[in-house]
């Protein structure tokens, strides 16, 4: 096959948005679809020299595989055994624990299918797992497993038929891709079966170019640069991706394949020495570059200032040509002598492969090897498991809306009668177990089910979950039960500010919730081209909401639990760290300033207040955790104990602070006169 060197250009022009993307270059808030423009030029190579081989009848699949061990596993192999000293040293136990199922995951070529199951790719913990980037090796190892085999099966029946198939075959994938975003987003990124259209598009361009010569076209080639262009700098977090979106840049990576000849400035342009010599080393970098990142995030106890993960985006190409100059290159061309055999190939590949599985398992089934810790370090870090045991009793976005009550929910339920339901998002869940004990010691029966991400009341939809997240369905049915059953006291819990709000919370310490903007809307109004910031949206949400609130109060005795102060950093993983890294013993109170609480938190704060109704009551969980340890801040962990199991969800510890103030409320409505033991009064109606 004829060498084109704008080919390799293409690479350079994948592969430095990738890294610039995942450094936190917000510039290039389009960059992971480098990846997308991966997948095509694969395709359309692969696919190429199989053509080639079938036609002449020279073709063999174990060779075809030996060639893909070749330049694939060896610079693997090294990243992920560099990787573990590392992972070693700094991870806690629950990050260590995912890195090993990661380490299987990555040698048996499953690691979409791995991270599909934990976490979404642009999710704040995504971006602390060294091994995150090979869900696209995967993909591709996949694609290398399976289209060969198509081929040799369905070549008899001629070039054309196969083209095809292979046409229907795409649109196939690209039609569930558009499907999967809308119903199953986080599933769609990674799911192989979403992915294979681009990787095909790249094989349609070789079946049409197969055997004729080039044409060059500066109009289709240059508007191919501009779509990939538009992709990278336009597209962001909340695109739906994969799905038709994806067809700009991977239209644009078959236009300048199909028509960016030499004879283009496209081709030109891209043939230039630098984009070349990117291009060649663009596996090596994009192998390097994140778990460069990943352990800069875990070992920085706030996110690493930008000029340091440019340095790191710089030495990720650093370490691209070595690895590419000493490793990669000498395993391809065969000058190993050590290597000499296809069966030496697969015999030390098998070996090494079976080590990284073994060693994998070895950390997943010792909980993370907890023991490489100092005590206090591995006292921190375990408050991440200080959580409300009963998992049970959350459904998660897709869950079921099952009868009531729950058997397995139903501990704290006396004689067949509930006195107290708690209803509410992960927040809810996060603080009823402690509470829900303090009930029991006073013979007061209660209720708890959560809906992982959902505002707690019906009517309300959130704009960036697929309908399948029904969120508004399951309070109903809730309600319904609460009311049938005739429980006079419901306790609502949400982290409604972020939905009300939209945008992530950044404390004013340098501590940075990622993700997603997370935001709802009136179920009549669902407008998914809705900017979360929207004030009439955020208007219309807030006003329905406390019309909600006293409508519930018309029926029942309703606790309404104000914000719960957000941190903004991981607490335990954050006080792990300063007992590990921070020589300063002080540094071991870890607090978020107040004023950052009621700057976010103030519209809330002041609509809660004003409604008025003798069926409402109030619990505000800044009145405990704000200006109690500290004056002016809110405490998120002291050194004794940890009030967080994570950046916003309080651990038992913290649940413990603030069930005395649920039970004082619950006693004011039963009508017990006990003494108050809390710090603050609770706030009558």
């Amino acid at each position: 096959m004829q060498y084109r060197r704008e080919i390799d250009g293409l690479r350079a022009v994948a592969v430095i948005p990738v890294i610039f993307f995942h450094a936190g270059f917000t510039i290039f808030s389009g960059g992971y679809v480098g990846v997308d423009i991966f997948f095509v030029i694969s395709g359309y190579l692969i696919t190429n020299i199989i053509i080639n081989e079938l036609e002449q009848g020279t073709f063999s699949i174990l060779r075809f595989y030996e060639r893909r061990a070749r330049r694939i596993l060896p610079a693997l192999f090294l990243v992920m055994l560099l990787c573990i000293p590392f992972a070693w040293m700094w991870m806690l136990p629950s990050q260590f624990k995912d890195f090993s199922v990661s380490l299987v995951a990555v040698a048996i070529f499953i690691s979409n299918l791995l991270f599909l199951s934990e976490t979404g790719y642009f999710a704040a913990s995504a971006e602390e797992k060294p091994l995150l980037h090979t869900w696209s090796l995967a993909v591709e190892e996949q694609y290398y497993m399976l289209f060969p085999i198509f081929l040799i099966l369905l070549w008899r029946f001629g070039r054309s038929p196969v083209f095809y198939i292979i046409v229907i075959l795409s649109v196939l994938s690209l039609t569930l891709s558009e499907w999967g975003w809308r119903n199953k987003p986080e599933v769609n990124f990674y799911f192989t079966f979403s992915r294979f259209w681009e990787l095909l598009a790249g094989s349609i361009c070789a079946f049409l170019l197969y055997g004729k010569q080039y044409k060059s076209n500066n109009i289709l080639s240059t508007f191919g640069l501009a779509l990939i262009v538009f992709a990278i700098f336009f597209y962001d977090e909340t695109t739906p991706f994969p799905s038709v979106y994806a067809l700009a840049p991977v239209t644009g990576t078959a236009l300048i394949i199909m028509y960016g000849t030499r004879e283009t400035w496209v081709a030109r342009l891209l043939s230039l020495k630098g984009f070349v010599g990117v291009g060649l080393i663009s596996y090596s970098a994009y192998l390097w570059h994140q778990p460069l990142f990943a352990f800069a995030r875990i070992r920085s106890i706030t996110p690493p200032e930008q000029w340091l993960m440019l340095s790191l985006a710089i030495g990720s190409l650093v370490l691209a040509y070595f690895s590419w100059r000493y490793v990669e290159h000498p395993f391809r061309k065969r000058t190993l002598p050590a290597l000499p055999t296809q069966r030496a190939v697969f015999g030390v590949a098998s070996l090494v492969g079976a080590a990284f599985v073994a060693f994998g398992v070895y950390g997943y089934f010792e909980d993370g090897l907890p023991q490489r810790l100092t005590p206090s370090v591995a006292y921190y870090a375990n408050f991440e498991n200080d959580k409300n045991p009963n998992e049970q009793c959350i459904l998660r976005p897709e869950g079921s809306m099952e009868i009531h009550p729950k058997p397995e929910c139903s501990e704290f339920i006396q004689n067949g009668k509930i006195d107290v339901a708690f209803i509410g998002d992960s927040h809810s869940h996060a603080i009823s177990y402690q509470a829900q004990k303090l009930l029991l010691e006073e013979d007061i029966s209660s209720y708890a089910v959560a809906y992982w991400g959902c505002v707690g009341l019906s009517g309300f939809t959130r704009l960036d979950k697929p309908p399948t997240h029904q969120c508004s369905e399951y309070n109903e049915y809730m309600l319904d039960f609460v009311n049938n059953d005739k429980i006079p006291t419901i306790i609502i819990t949400s982290r409604f500010t972020l939905y009300w709000d939209g945008g992530r919370f950044r404390n004013s310490e340098n501590g940075i919730e990622s993700g997603k903007p997370l935001y709802i809307d009136l179920v009549e109004n669902r407008d998914e081209d809705l900017a979360y910031d929207d004030p009439v949206r955020r208007q219309r949400v807030l006003q329905a909401y406390v019309e909600k609130i006293k409508l519930l109060a018309d029926k029942f005795n309703v606790i309404l639990v104000y914000p719960i102060p957000e941190a903004g950093w991981n607490v335990p993983q954050t006080m792990a760290k300063l007992a590990k890294f921070s020589e300063d013993a002080a540094a071991l109170n870890l607090s978020t300033s107040f004023d950052d609480y009621l700057n976010r938190n103030k519209v809330i704060l002041d609509a809660f207040d004003a409604i008025k109704h003798p069926n409402l009551y109030r619990v505000k969980p800044h009145e405990v955790l704000c200006n109690t340890f500290e004056i002016g801040h809110c405490s998120n962990a002291t050194n004794e104990t940890v009030f967080y199991s994570d950046d916003d969800h309080l651990s038992n510890a913290g649940a413990k602070l603030l069930a005395p103030y649920i039970l004082e409320q619950v006693k004011l409505i039963e009508g017990i006169t006990t003494n108050n033991t809390s710090a603050v009064t609770p706030t009558s109606p």
